[in-house]
């Protein structure tokens, strides 16, 4: 097997689907599983490297550090200034659903 084929993989963006899988792999393998990266990467389905994830994890500790620190600022959705009339179509249930991640 080529080694050549997962260094076209780390100049593409991860799709949201890598990114789930990424993510329930973390919850797999954790900090002190032996070759984590590797089993990891395993769990990509081959589709990344240890490498590429390594950095790809390392990438995320550094945003969601940035973030804690204040350094990005949250997202505005949608409205403009005021949500529309009838609160963009949220009832109580969903808005206080949403609100508790603010």
């Amino acid at each position: 097997m080529a080694s050549g084929g997962s260094s076209s993989s780390s100049s593409r963006a991860w799709t949201q689907r890598q990114n789930k899988q990424f993510e329930c792999a973390l919850a797999v393998y954790d900090r002190e599983t032996p070759d984590r990266w590797h089993n990891i990467a395993r769990y990509m389905g081959g589709t990344k490297s240890a490498d590429e994830v390594r950095r790809h994890f390392e990438q995320l500790v550094h945003d969601v550090t940035q973030i804690e620190a204040g350094r990005v600022p949250f997202p505005r959705y949608g409205y403009g200034s005021a949500p529309p009339a009838g609160g963009g179509g949220l009832d109580d249930t969903s808005r206080a659903k949403y609100m508790k991640f603010q």
